[in-house]
């Protein structure tokens, strides 16, 4: 094991993190904040480049970090749960959250972009404390990894590793013959958006920092408002339709937006991931909105269609925006919702869940099984679009989404010893793992998880990274074997 490189590169993202926290900081000062406010912020950017400064003294005889495939499973894991220790900090500093593990509750679910929170009073915070917590968000959408390859290119070999080990979907896309320049592309493409939503809403009739914090919540798939009532706050239709359409864009295969900046929009029509992700948007918004008309929820069904359309983005690309409490429809709509709630995103969005790409490849796998069944001569292979998928990636698959339910169902039991009910229990499980934040009960729209003791945040903030990771790069730490290997 490679203990150096890993604090080292580990040190390299608590300094990532310290600028961020530095300039939430400044803007504090500018706000003329009080001043217990103002050091919150202050104290852990000098404790995360105190770090770095005596980790690169230690190492200075070193040569440049290496990480072997196991070194990358710790490093990424150990990545989110400093940063988030770190970012913790300015919450229990300022006395906001005056209890440490709320506060790592929190920020996890910032950095994650599960968006659960334990506020009661959002709007009871300083905005300094609000651009924070968006800020959190939109660090952990991309990856603060994928940021770190980003302005780290010196890492070679390691990048791919680690990015591997971060990036959600079956593998890293490279559309860039270095993969230092393809984490660049996408950040520069997910900053792009991030500023063309933040005029929208702007244009929209937001303030511009609510337009900021709204955006980097939305492209992360985050959720967190600087609203009490979310984004039910703005009863406007450009307003929800903007960010259902950038919730959708976020929760798509951020290749995809290359290829159509590029100009190649063809493969994007033929991508089989996306062609089913529209179509379950689609398809669920239409269902929902016609049960919300019929049920008479709302007067029309374009009144119906548009926060139809806008839960449904806001869940299956795992955001956990509201515009209504949706724990209050009807129980078709809210049957729908609770299903999207395990699929997620596409695979290399910013979106969670199990994602849209594994879904279709198990559908696949066991219509071919039925097939072989009728007829067990034939010879059967499973095509996504063109191209054959090889059998190993297949049984990686099935595992990893067996893992998935295993770590799911035994996360349902944990969290049945604090005695909520079983809507309360499981949707809130599902709604940590899949990285979404509000579920249903009471940990629905209007809710929060503040009621959940202690330990009890602490498993679900475990669930957050385990969903966030991707089962694999985390679990894998809890096996015998990955250690005595070192």
């Amino acid at each position: 094991m490679h203990i150096k490189s890993i604090l080292r590169m580990l040190s390299t993202i608590l300094l990532i993190v310290s600028f961020f926290i530095f300039g939430c900081g400044f803007f504090s000062i500018i706000e003329k904040n009080p001043l217990r406010v103002s050091l919150s912020f202050l104290i852990p950017a000098v404790i995360g480049i105190a770090f770095f400064l005596a980790m690169a003294f230690v190492s200075r005889k070193d040569e440049k970090p290496f990480l072997t495939n196991k070194d990358g499973f710790l490093f990424v894991s150990l990545s989110w749960v400093f940063a988030s220790a770190l970012g913790a900090l300015p919450f229990t500093i300022s006395g906001y959250i005056p209890s440490y593990i709320d506060a790592f509750f929190e920020t996890m679910s910032g950095f994650t972009t599960t968006g659960a929170s334990i506020l009661a009073n959002i709007e009871a915070l300083p905005r300094a404390l609000l651009l924070w917590r968006a800020t959190t968000h939109w660090l952990g959408g991309m990856g603060i990894v994928v940021l770190l390859v980003a302005v780290l290119p010196t890492l070679g070999f390691s990048a791919i590793r680690v990015m591997e080990a971060e990036a959600p979907g079956p593998s890293v896309d490279r559309i860039t013959p270095h993969i230092s320049s393809t984490a660049k592309t996408l950040w520069l493409i997910y900053l792009g958006l991030t500023i063309i939503e933040i005029l929208l809403l702007v244009i929209g009739g937001m303030t511009l920092f609510d337009a900021i914090c709204h955006a980097f919540a939305t492209m992360a798939t985050g959720g967190f408002s600087t609203k009490n009532t979310s984004l039910a706050h703005y009863d406007s239709g450009f307003i929800h339709w903007v960010i259902t359409i950038f919730m959708f864009l976020a929760g798509t295969n951020f290749t995809l937006h290359y290829r159509l900046l590029s100009g190649n929009v063809r493969s994007i029509l033929k991508d089989t991931e996306f062609k089913v992700y529209f179509m379950l948007f689609a398809v669920s918004s239409i269902i929902i909105a016609g049960d919300l008309f019929n049920s008479g929820v709302y007067r029309s069904f374009g009144e119906s269609m548009r926060f139809s359309s806008f839960q449904v983005s806001s869940i299956l690309t795992t955001t956990g925006f509201a515009t209504t409490n949706f724990g209050e429809w009807p129980a078709v709509s809210q049957t729908i919702l609770f299903f999207l709630m395990f699929i997620g995103g596409c695979a290399g969005s910013t979106g969670g869940g199990i994602k849209v790409i594994r879904v279709v490849v198990l559908f696949k796998m066991a219509v071919t099984e039925m097939r072989y069944v009728a007829n067990p001569r034939g010879v059967y292979t499973i095509f996504l679009g063109n191209k054959a998928l090889r059998k190993n990636v297949i049984y990686d698959i099935a595992a990893l989404v067996f893992l998935y339910f295993a770590f799911f169902f035994l996360s349902v039991i944990v969290i049945s010893f604090t005695g909520v009910d079983i809507l309360t229990n499981v949707t809130a499980v599902i709604a940590n793992l899949g990285n979404i934040g509000p579920g249903l009960g009471k940990v629905g729209p209007v809710f929060n998880y503040a009621f959940f003791p202690w330990w009890a945040k602490l498993w679900l903030s475990f669930a957050m990274l385990v969903g966030r990771l991707e089962v694999y790069t985390v679990l894998v730490l809890f096996s015998k074997k990955f250690w005595r290997s070192f």
